[in-house]
């Protein structure tokens, strides 16, 4: 399949996007982006055998659809269910969920598809989000054992037939290809890892996801497990008709 993405830019000076730019919700600068095609493999139509510690992500099948809009106790019964399943998958002990975000591939949404080249933090990022969530003294302890950040990808309401999540092989990047993006929104600021282009990397992704399906792959992990570079993929399968691409994707801190 070909698809294309955009890369991010090597620039001798920090870059960043800024989220509601001069106090303008949804406004967004971004940095500079090369819009480049690739390659795209389908692991649908394959026998990969692609596990989360080898590989840093794993495809889930046979779930129940995400309650979203959620009503009443339905994020708190979610994020129950969200641990039961990294407990269950990934062998977590501890797990705490901490952010959940939709995006709509609607020109008049608030968040779209992320069509960056990126992973969710940089280590500077990593660091300051685990305090913000825990603290310092209990940051601490996580970094005597073993954790991590996850990220759990789910369609909501329809297949996804455009704009489907890519991911890049993690031994076909090279060090050099990653470059610090600073996060900056009005009252806080963060750091991802965007991704620049490079003809080696070889990118999959699981066509035309069903509400039953969903992808937990690894944002850091403090040993060693890799992460993963991904985007939203401009491209559009065989049969799409209009249903507007829909997900949700929720952010956890494991410690196992």
């Amino acid at each position: 399949m070909n698809a294309s993405v955009n890369y991010h830019v090597r620039k001798p000076v920090t870059q960043a996007f800024e989220f509601d730019a001069d106090g303008i919700e949804g406004n967004l600068i971004s940095p500079e982006l090369v819009t480049t095609n690739v390659n795209v493999y389908d692991i649908r139509k394959s026998e990969s055998n692609i596990g989360f510690k080898t590989h840093g992500i794993t495809f889930l099948e046979g779930l129940d659809a995400v309650p979203y809009p959620f009503m009443a106790d339905d994020e708190g019964q979610y994020n129950r269910q969200i641990a039961a399943m990294l407990r269950a998958k990934l062998g977590a002990k501890d797990v705490l969920v901490f952010d959940h975000t939709v995006r709509i591939d609607d020109e008049n949404a608030s968040r779209r598809p992320a069509r960056n080249v990126h992973n969710d933090y940089s280590e500077k990022g990593i660091q300051n989000r685990l305090i913000d969530l825990v603290g310092e003294e209990k940051a601490a302890e996580y970094h005597n054992g073993h954790f991590g950040f996850v990220n759990l990808w789910r369609p909501v309401e329809n297949t996804i037939m455009s704009s489907p999540l890519g991911f890049i092989c993690p031994e076909s990047m090279n060090i050099e290809d990653w470059i610090d993006i600073e996060l900056v929104y009005p009252d806080r600021k963060g750091e991802i890892l965007g991704v620049t282009a490079n003809p080696e990397h070889r990118w999959f992704y699981k066509s035309k996801m069903r509400v039953d399906e969903g992808i937990i792959f690894n944002i850091f992990d403090n040993k060693g497990i890799p992460h993963l570079a991904h985007s939203a993929l401009d491209m559009s399968e065989e049969g799409a008709k209009n249903a507007t691409r829909k997900s949700i994707e929720s952010r956890m801190l494991v410690k196992y």
